[in-house]
């Protein structure tokens, strides 16, 4: 389909998705977030397409809400029926709401952070499955500086990430931190030079699309995002259902096929 302030490509494997407003510091409007969302559905609906890659044009990544439309946004807007979707039974209903959806895809997401992300911005990042940063990369809540709260689960998100202080510490503060210290604390997965960014986000997703088995991939992001709702009991419980299921497939026998006889792998993901 056709997108008015994101960017859509598939090469290969690998879905890019690109917030186009870089005038704006890519800030979002109710049109950008429809389309984000539409966007990582339809690839977390394509057998094509085995990882995402989510990043910004221009300077910044996203600077969260854009200022125009947080100045005029009703106080029910959170509640308004145009961002509520079908409850889905086969996916947990945490991660079905406004901004939370990113763990419902069954793809890995990669979330390339080119500059700034704050507020919103950061949401985004933290419901993603890797985070790599630009060097020129900044990070904030800033929340607090704008008369909010911590919104849509950042609060629940941020502390299982970089741990309660510092949680704490970026919440209350709304303070900015560059990529070095949100390595640091864990924030992000890794940072790399501003002009190698798109490229080795690219190249990772290439790696879960190729070297390793797309089928285990989606189970285990699963895996993971279920946990923090399970006991160690429940945790077992999946896994030994999901290890009958893995060794009937066919990944399993390519897995030790391409391994005995010495050859990449061919993955169906099936």
């Amino acid at each position: 389909m056709n997108f008015e302030q994101i960017i859509y490509t598939v090469d290969g494997h690998v879905a890019t998705i690109t917030l186009n407003r870089p005038e704006r510091m890519n800030a979002l409007t109710r049109i950008l977030e429809a389309e984000l969302r539409t966007a990582i559905e339809q690839a977390g609906s394509d057998k094509d397409v085995r990882a995402i890659v989510l990043t910004g044009a221009g300077r910044a990544f996203c600077a969260g809400m854009d200022m125009e439309e947080l100045e005029v946004l009703p106080p029910e807007d959170i509640r308004a029926e145009q961002w509520m979707r079908p409850f889905d039974m086969n996916r947990r209903a945490d991660y079905q709401t406004r901004y939370s959806y990113f763990p419902a895809a069954p793809k890995p997401v990669i979330c390339a952070v080119n500059g700034a992300a704050a507020g919103l911005g950061l949401v985004m990042a933290l419901y993603s499955d890797f985070r790599i940063a630009s060097d020129k990369a900044v990070f904030a809540t800033a929340f607090a500086k704008r008369g909010l709260i911590a919104e849509h689960g950042i609060s629940w998100m941020l502390p299982r990430i970089v741990g309660h202080a510092h949680a704490t510490d970026l919440l209350l503060t709304s303070r900015k931190i560059d990529a070095q210290e949100a390595l640091g604390m864990g924030l992000v997965n890794r940072v790399v030079p501003a002009d190698r960014l798109l490229a080795e986000a690219q190249a990772l997703a290439r790696t879960l699309s190729a070297d390793v088995s797309p089928r285990s991939v989606r189970v285990m992001k699963r895996q993971l995002w279920e946990a923090p709702y399970q006991s160690l009991g429940e945790a077992v419980t999946l896994a030994n259902a999901e290890m009958v299921e893995s060794i009937r497939s066919e990944d399993f026998t390519e897995g030790v096929a391409h391994f005995v006889e010495r050859r990449p792998a061919r993955f169906s993901g099936r």
